[in-house]
């Protein structure tokens, strides 16, 4: 069995993303673009932080045990 990418538009400000980095909510909760449900790491965001947050569409992939692989922007 092979994993799955779902695609995820992000719009967390700041504060918010400053919230998750001190311990506050260790995890995302977003909706993909098929409005399933997906659960991951705040961590993993960590190289997509600006000064305004992390904003834009991310592709996150996950294991055939819904692991997380890998997070990137998408292009």
């Amino acid at each position: 069995m092979t994993g799955r990418i779902y695609s995820v538009t992000l719009e967390i400000d700041a504060e918010a993303y400053q919230r998750m980095y001190a311990g506050q909510a260790r995890n995302v909760l977003a909706r993909d673009s098929q409005g399933r449900s997906i659960q991951f790491p705040a961590a993993a965001l960590r190289r997509f932080v600006t000064h305004d947050g992390v904003q834009g569409v991310f592709l996150i992939e996950v294991d055939a045990d819904n692991r997380l692989v890998e997070i990137r922007r998408r292009g």
